[in-house]
């Protein structure tokens, strides 16, 4: 769930205000209809329909010579709405009625009538009193409306509503005073906070951001501020030490490749405009230039890999391969490489053959990467095992493990950077500073990761995790 401190401000007070407004609107339109509001069978209407009807239901009404008329639709309203009618002649009597209570009389005197223009609701039903005049004589009509309708006049002291409309006025002139000098007084620190806060953005994209402290209304935009500061100078660091790295990487692999191509030239040299050597040394010289070719090769295929890795563009084929037959001949190969001869190098497992989906030359690149890293980072009487360990139903572990130098925790760090080769290349002339790299990128294709746990002077274990079905 969102946390509430962190909603915009401004946010907050719109939606306040906006709150604020509509439940003072429903409450004025509730409060109006329900004092001044009536249900009749069309809707709500206000209380002041049934005088309008009364008054309008004379046009309803026709003088026929002498004799008064009243049309259908009046009397099929006068029905739907539950009113009842009574029409008079000049000297009061009945001449029609429609509905009429039983208790209505049949006459009226001129006092009653004028009663009745203020008359209040009285036996179910409140009365209203018009007039309808013909060609040659008036009728007086009363309706019956089934609503308690209060009929108030309202009278007032207009002298001294005449002193106390300089008072009202005052006051909504002073009242008018004070707002806009609130508006005003807001607008300007409202002015000063945006002020500061448009600053502040200027000033971290010029890298000169002081940070802001973090209270009052805009405290979570000051708080973002200062992290956004912070973030912008974590990633240009980070940018700085990456392009750092970049640069050694790209010196070392240019010196790397510098190595092998001078004993090339060299002996090819000898070979293009010296003296034709015997057989004997010509094929010395062959093996140096083969050697070193190799090496050049290596590194640009270690370049060439981890890009493709990188950018997707490597072929992905994987197959079903026993588990630990495919890691027995991974081993065996290295450990039969001339260049590793009488290197202790030891397998275990004690888990059952398995099937794993892999593609079988990465997978061989990535257990391979990181076992000659041992084998070449580590004195010749390290003791080395790979070791091959099932931890659930649906993954296993690759674990080459050796009680050599160690790493420190920065190494660990920078281990898997493409563009890091460690502290102790020299030792290592003849490596690419890739294969890490590349065996991370190897086991993130296969849907697995490898980590690293080691201590100075006590030795190093990498982890592949694999799954079993990726």
């Amino acid at each position: 769930m969102k946390n509430r401190a962190k909603v915009d401000p401004f946010l907050r007070l719109f939606v306040l205000a906006a709150v604020l407004v509509i439940l003072a609107i429903i409450t004025a339109v509730s409060l109006f209809y329900y004092v001044f509001g009536i249900p009749e069978p069309e809707g709500l209407s206000l209380a002041s329909w049934p005088q309008g009807f009364t008054d309008d239901f004379s046009t309803w009404m026709k003088d026929q010579d002498g004799e008064l008329k009243i049309e259908k639709i009046a009397t099929k309203r006068l029905d739907e709405y539950g009113l009842w009618l009574q029409v008079l002649d000049e000297t009061g009597e009945e001449v029609l009625s429609r509905n009429k209570p039983a208790n209505r009389p049949a006459s009226y005197s001129a006092s009653q009538l004028v009663e009745l223009t203020s008359s209040s609701y009285e036996n179910g039903y409140t009365v209203f009193i018009s007039s309808f005049a013909g060609q040659d004589q008036t009728w007086n009509y009363l309706i019956g409306f089934p609503y308690a309708i209060g009929k108030h006049m309202l009278y007032y002291n207009g002298e001294n509503a005449g002193r106390l409309s300089p008072v009202f006025r005052t006051s909504i002139g002073l009242a008018s005073v004070f707002a806009l000098l609130f508006l005003l007084a807001y607008g300007f620190w409202l002015t000063r906070h945006l002020g500061k806060i448009t600053k502040g953005i200027s000033a971290i994209s010029c890298r000169s951001y002081s940070s802001l402290p973090e209270k009052g209304m805009f405290r979570e935009i000051y708080k973002e501020l200062n992290h956004m500061d912070q973030e912008i100078h974590a990633s240009n660091q980070t940018q700085k030490d990456t392009e750092r790295t970049r640069r050694e990487w790209i010196a070392n692999v240019t010196h790397d490749l510098k190595t092998p191509l001078s004993p090339v030239k060299g002996y090819s040299e000898l070979l293009a405009s010296g003296p034709v050597p015997d057989q004997e040394t010509m094929r010395e010289y062959g093996k140096i230039i083969l050697r070193n070719a190799d090496h050049a090769e290596k590194l640009i295929n270690d370049l060439k890999l981890t890009y493709q890795l990188e950018s997707g563009a490597m072929p992905y084929e994987p197959e079903e391969v026993p588990f630990i037959r495919c890691l027995k001949e991974i081993v065996i190969d290295i450990v039969n490489d001339p260049a590793f001869g009488g290197r202790d190098v030891q397998f275990k497992s004690d888990m059952a053959e398995i099937t794993v989906s892999v593609d079988q030359g990465l997978f061989r690149r990535a257990v391979g990467n990181l076992l000659i890293n041992a084998l070449t980072h580590n004195p010749p009487d390290t003791k080395i095992t790979v070791i091959a360990k099932a931890v659930q139903q649906n993954s296993v572990q690759v674990i080459v493990r050796d009680h050599g130098k160690g790493l420190s925790r920065e190494e660990q760090a920078a281990l898997f950077d493409r563009y890091y080769r460690g502290t102790n290349t020299q030792e290592n002339p003849e490596g690419s500073g890739l294969g890490l790299a590349i065996a991370k990128q190897i086991a993130a294709l296969h849907g697995g990761d490898i980590s690293v746990k080691s201590q100075p002077s006590e030795g190093t274990e990498f982890t592949i995790f694999l799954p079993i079905e990726p």
